[in-house]
C-alpha cells in the first residue's frame, strides 16, 4: 500500500467514525463493553459534526488496547513506568487504526517542532536579548551544525557591548531542536531560576538573558569568552523524539572556552511537564549553580567533586 492509498484509507476510516459507523464491520450495528484504558477515538468520541478529539491527547502510560490479558494490572503498572508504545495490539498483522494515527501525530509534532522557528514575540515578551548565529536560513542551521556554534563579527560586538562583563552567572535561551520545548517551558522555569538564586545570593537580570536564534549548545562557549562570565547555563531545546518534542535541557559550562572539550559541561536534561517540570528544574539548577560557583568545576571535574574524588578539591 502506497502513501496515497494509505492516506484515503485513514480518511475514509475517520469518515466512518464521524458518522458513528465502525471501520472494523463497515457501518454494521455492534454492540460491545465500555474498556475504559481504550482511546477516545475508539470508543468515547465527542463528535462534534466531524471533528473528533485530539487523538494526542491521549495518555499513551494509560491507553491500554491488548484484549483478554493474563495480567491487566501487572501490564497497567508496567505501563505507568513508561511513556513507550506498549500494548498496542493489532489487527492481523498490522497496528491498529488509531495506533498508527498517533504515531503519524507524534511525528508530525517532531517535525513540527523541528522545522519551526520559536515564536518571535516570546524573546520580545521575556525581554531577552535577540541575536541569531552566523546561520542564515533553518536549512543551513540544520545541515551545518558549526554555523550555529558561533555568532558573526557583529553580533559578537553587539553581545560584548550590551550584557554586563564578567557575571557570575549568564543565562542563554537557544532554540536548538526543538521550538516547542522552548515556547512550553521558558515562561515557567526563568523565574523560578531567577528565584531560587536568591537563596543564595545569586541572580541576573532578565534583560540579560542573551535568545540566540539557529543556536547550537557550542555557542555558550564564545558567549562564555564574550562576556567573561564565571558560569554560562543555556537552555536549549532538544532533539524531538515520539514520546514529546517539549523536551528541553540545560547546558552549565564554568568558564567556557571555545574548543573545550564536551566533557567539561554539565546537562540537565527532560526538562518538560512529563519529565521533570520547569519550576522544579529551575530551583534545582539555581541550587548546581551555586555548588559550581564555589567548586570552579562544571562536568566530570565538579562530578568528581561531589563525589569526593577530586584530588583538587
Amino acid at each position: 500500500m502506497d502513501e496515497k492509498e494509505l492516506k484515503t484509507m485513514i480518511e475514509n476510516i475517520l469518515s466512518d467514525v464521524a458518522a458513528g459507523k465502525s471501520p472494523e464491520t463497515n457501518g454494521a450495528s455492534t454492540t460491545t463493553a465500555s474498556n475504559t484504558n481504550s482511546s477516545p477515538i475508539s470508543n468515547n468520541s465527542n463528535v462534534s459534526g466531524e471533528v473528533l478529539d485530539d487523538i494526542t491527547k491521549i495518555d499513551l502510560r494509560k491507553q491500554f488496547l491488548v484484549p483478554n490479558p493474563e495480567d491487566r494490572e501487572g501490564y497497567l503498572k508496567m505501563k505507568s513506568f513508561t511513556p513507550a508504545r506498549l500494548g498496542l495490539w493489532r489487527s492481523g498483522v498490522r497496528y491498529k487504526t488509531e495506533s498508527v494515527l498517533r504515531f503519524r501525530a507524534d511525528h508530525a509534532a517532531a517535525q513540527d517542532a523541528v522545522f519551526d522557528d520559536v515564536d518571535p514575540q516570546l524573546p520580545k515578551d521575556m525581554g531577552f536579548l535577540e541575536t541569531q548565529t552566523s546561520c542564515k536560513t533553518k536549512d543551513e542551521f540544520l545541515t551545518r551544525p558549526d554555523h550555529g556554534r558561533k555568532f558573526t563579527d557583529e553580533v559578537a560586538a553587539k553581545v560584548k557591548s550590551s550584557v554586563p562583563s564578567n557575571p557570575k552567572i549568564q543565562v542563554v535561551v537557544g532554540d536548538g531542536l526543538s521550538s516547542t520545548a522552548i515556547e512550553a517551558n521558558i515562561k515557567e522555569i526563568i523565574p523560578a531560576l531567577q528565584q531560587g538564586l536568591k537563596v543564595y545570593g545569586l541572580g541576573f537580570d532578565t534583560k540579560d538573558v542573551i535568545f540566540v536564534k539557529y543556536a547550537r549548545v557550542g555557542i555558550e562557549d564564545q558567549i562564555g569568552e564574550l562576556t567573561g562570565a564565571d558560569l554560562v547555563c543555556m537552555f536549549v531545546g532538544e532533539r524531538p523524539g515520539l514520546v514529546t518534542a517539549k523536551s528541553m535541557s540545560a547546558y552549565i559550562a564554568y568558564k567556557p572556552t571555545m574548543g573545550m572539550p564536551e566533557a567539561n559541561r554539565t546537562v540537565v536534561s527532560n526538562i518538560h511537564d512529563g519529565g521533570m517540570p520547569a519550576v522544579e528544574a529551575g530551583a534545582y539548577i539555581a541550587e548546581l549553580l551555586d555548588k559550581m560557583l564555589k567548586a570552579k568545576k562544571s562536568g566530570i571535574d565538579f562530578k568528581a567533586v561531589q563525589n569526593g574524588t577530586d584530588a583538587n578539591a
